[in-house]
């Protein structure tokens, strides 16, 4: 079975030349295995959840915003920002449902965990599987900037696989999301069979 391992060259000399509000850029001068030394820049990154919110219908909560850099806007599923270092990545998961779409969930699986970039950023992403939805109590959580202009929807999962596959939909999380529930839905034991939603994430540890 193939399984990505654990490794660090070594680093001769590093700085930060650009450091922003949540990221920033971090050079390292790196020895490579014949001896010589390059130079690798890359995007220092907290991590990230992000959440396949899936209904009794088979429709997956989405939301429509967005994101300057690409200038477009993204069917994507929630997601968010790791708040502080070794911020349980549950916790932030169901910071994020509810403050994007007021929805709470009952089960919580580990979807899948992944490196966005990992040529040119360290961000770590854990995708959750949310399953048993209700609407979240209390008042909305009130919103600003991009997300005050964001909507909200629930589409099926095989429109959104299909979207994915045909090159209508870009967002990281959303692609890896549906894929991963259509294979596991199609895998040995369902999707009763994925992780628990307190499995261990090597990339970001965090505190039970």
């Amino acid at each position: 079975m193939l399984k990505d391992t654990p490794e660090e060259w070594p680093v001769t000399e590093t700085g930060t030349p650009f450091t922003g509000r949540k990221t920033g850029v971090r050079s390292d001068h790196v020895v490579m295995p014949d001896g010589s030394t390059a130079t690798r820049d890359y995007q220092v990154h907290p991590g990230s959840v992000a959440v396949l919110a899936l209904d009794e219908e088979g429709r997956v909560l989405v939301l429509r915003q967005y994101r300057h850099p690409v200038r477009h806007k993204l069917w994507e599923i929630p997601a968010g920002l790791l708040d502080v270092p070794g911020e349980n990545p549950l916790h932030a998961a169901q910071r994020e449902l509810y403050e994007e779409a007021h929805v709470k969930a009952e089960d919580w699986r580990v979807l899948t965990d992944v490196y966005t970039s990992p040529g040119g950023s360290d961000e770590a992403v854990r995708i959750f599987l949310a399953r048993e939805l209700s609407e979240a109590d209390g008042e909305r959580f009130e919103v600003s900037e991009e997300e005050a202009d964001m909507e909200v929807a629930r589409a099926s999962l095989a429109d959104l696989v299909r979207g994915a596959l045909a090159g209508d939909l870009h967002n990281t999380c959303l692609v890896v999301g549906v894929l991963a529930v259509q294979a596991a839905l199609a895998a040995d034991g369902g999707l009763d069979a994925l992780r628990p939603a307190e499995a261990p994430w090597p990339a970001r540890p965090f505190a039970a």
